[in-house]
């Protein structure tokens, strides 16, 4: 049984920002320790933003990911995404190095691991320490099926060999997740998840590898250890032998919905930096902002932040309330939010031509998240990971979830209210039979009959519904595995795009209360649901361009006053 949790109302006091965001302070303020310029100049050095984990760790963030009953405060996915949000916004790699890599090293734990190791690992978080995540080989990436890490049970001791290289955080780590090949079995019963103390293994079977350099994210610290007959106890083993992989489908379902979440602080700013020059230069006789085409980009990305915040949020959320649909959930946002943030960065990158390269000054940011954007977006799992995980889930989803024989609880839409606490006890290694966010489609389609222009593009979703299902049910066989081809790939594309606009619909639907009158009025998810049928190759519904003035007018009031551009629009510090 799960006690359900609450958080302060969503949608009071607004005009303050949130507290990490304020004890962060002005961004674009130059003397603020924590403003871009300092994170900037950390950047060029390669070096993590010392100041600012110092602050965080004064903010006690690790508790953030540990769960409740742990001692810690992480009781709800959607809060969690949104409290990383001003840490993104200022810099992807303290976002990753202080943050996201505890919450990805530490899920695993939380799912299969023992009462003892649960709570020494819940001490190390709350104390404010480290965890690497060693998932993946430098060879075979983010394929960890293929690893050639080895862990060997001899008598009463668990023996590794191998090496695990650009993992973050590992030279500073008080704890390693790590995991590991214990059989050479083919199948999905030949890993292991393994939790190591550095403190208490023999150093003279490890090595620290040199740090790896890269173009994004520069200051965080991946390194490289080898383990050679490193002998561990038995009781390192977090889960049975041979679980490791039962244990990461459901563990990373939460990373999955979390981070991209979180990520929407870091495109937020992309949007906020363009948004300043945009209003400020000037160009025949008009700002640029009043320029038709950078007006046009301008409101195109506002809305795919809505789209990231509407997709990951829902999607949070079910894993309280639908958590044995959330396999397929999770891997879709995951890759699709990326995807629709790396093509909103490359649109704002044209108005902001030359200054996009910029290294310093007020524009400096914008090209720093552009490099760290890719980096943060892979973490422990890539697009094509993620859709290989949704392929084999779709012919079943499709014979029998669309639509389903229930519709999604209205409360999964909802932005606020409570929740039960997460329980990673409930999350299914795959998705059930019934789908029904994607259910909320030809729901729609049905409600909205007679508005002329929302109707006609939940109708013609509907539509792209019923091909998606005919063409999910004449894959061949090979086609319905990880290893299908690309007809697949494209398949499970088509069916994140109508996830997301699902969720803006369901959102839109859902939050009759929403203070803000803008996303009460259709005009915003009419922009929404428009981008999302464009990149599903379907044809522009007559009226549908009509709101992109009403969709830049609220970017334009938003940025005025210095709000969020996400679904809340909380005042920003």
């Amino acid at each position: 049984m799960t006690t359900a949790t609450t958080a302060p109302p969503l949608h009071t006091d607004l005009g303050t920002p949130a507290r990490l965001d304020a004890l962060l302070g002005d961004p674009d303020d130059e003397d603020n320790p924590y403003g871009f310029a300092s994170f900037l100049a950390a950047d060029e050095r390669g070096d993590l933003h010392q100041a600012g984990e110092r602050l965080l760790d004064a903010y006690g963030l690790g508790a953030e990911f540990v769960p409740r009953r742990l001692g810690g405060r992480l009781a709800r996915a959607d809060e969690l995404g949104r409290l990383l949000r001003p840490l993104f916004r200022r810099d992807g790699a303290l976002a990753l190095g202080h943050g996201a890599s505890n919450l990805v090293g530490s899920v695993n734990v939380w799912s299969d691991g023992s009462p003892q190791q649960q709570t020494w690992l819940a001490d190390v978080l709350c104390r404010n320490g480290r965890i690497a995540a060693a998932y993946t080989d430098m060879s075979t990436g983010n394929d960890v099926g293929r690893t050639a890490f080895r862990a060997e049970i001899r008598r009463d001791a668990l023996v590794l060999n191998g090496r695990k290289e650009i993992i973050n955080n590992l030279a500073r780590a008080e704890a390693v997740t790590v995991l590991a090949r214990t059989s050479d079995a083919p199948g999905s019963r030949s890993h292991s998840m393994v939790l190591v103390d550095p403190a208490t293994a023999p150093r003279d079977r490890l090595r620290f590898l040199p740090r790896f350099r890269t173009s994004g994210v520069r200051a965080m610290y991946l390194g490289g250890l080898e383990f050679r007959d490193c002998a561990l106890p038995v009781t390192s083993l977090t889960g049975g032998p041979g679980e490791a992989m039962e244990t990461i489908l459901r563990a990373f379902q939460v990373t999955r919905a979390v981070l991209p979440s979180a990520a929407v602080g870091m495109v937020e700013q992309q949007l906020r930096t363009v948004m300043d020059f945009a209003v400020g230069r000037r160009l025949y006789r008009r700002t640029v902002a009043d320029l038709p085409h950078a007006r046009s980009v301008l409101a195109g990305a506002f809305l795919d932040v809505l789209v990231a915040d509407a997709m990951s949020t829902t999607v949070c959320r079910a894993l309280h309330l639908l958590p044995r649909q959330t396999s397929v959930y999770a891997a879709a946002v995951k890759f699709l939010v990326p995807l629709l943030f790396r093509d909103t960065v490359d649109a704002l990158s044209v108005v902001l031509g030359a200054r996009s390269f910029l290294r310093e000054g007020p524009y400096g940011v914008f090209q720093k998240h552009a490099r760290d954007l890719p980096v943060a977006s892979l973490v422990h799992a890539g697009g094509t990971v993620c859709q290989a995980t949704v392929i084999p889930q779709l012919p079943r989803l499709a014979r029998n979830g669309w639509p389903a024989e229930e519709a999604a609880p209205a409360e999964v839409f909802r932005l606020a209210g409570p929740l039960p606490e997460l329980d990673f006890d409930r999350l299914g290694i795959t998705a059930g039979r019934t789908d029904p966010l994607l259910s909320t489609l030809p729901e729609a389609a049905a409600l909205l009959r007679e508005e002329p222009v929302l109707g006609a593009l939940c109708e013609q979703l509907a539509g792209e519904l019923e091909r998606v299902a005919d063409d999910c049910a004449a894959l061949a066989p090979r086609d319905r595995t990880p290893l299908a081809g690309p007809v697949s790939f494209e398949i499970a594309e088509r069916y994140a795009l109508l996830l997301a606009a699902a969720c803006c619909v369901g959102v839109w639907l859902g939050n009759p209360e929403q203070p803000s009158g803008f996303l009460r009025e259709p005009e915003w998810l009419v922009g929404a649901l428009s981008r999302l049928a464009g990149r599903l190759g379907l044809p522009p519904v007559p009226g549908a361009g009509s709101v992109e003035a009403r969709v830049f007018a609220e970017l334009a009031v938003r940025h005025e006053q210095g709000y969020g551009f996400d679904l809340v629009g909380r005042r920003v510090a």
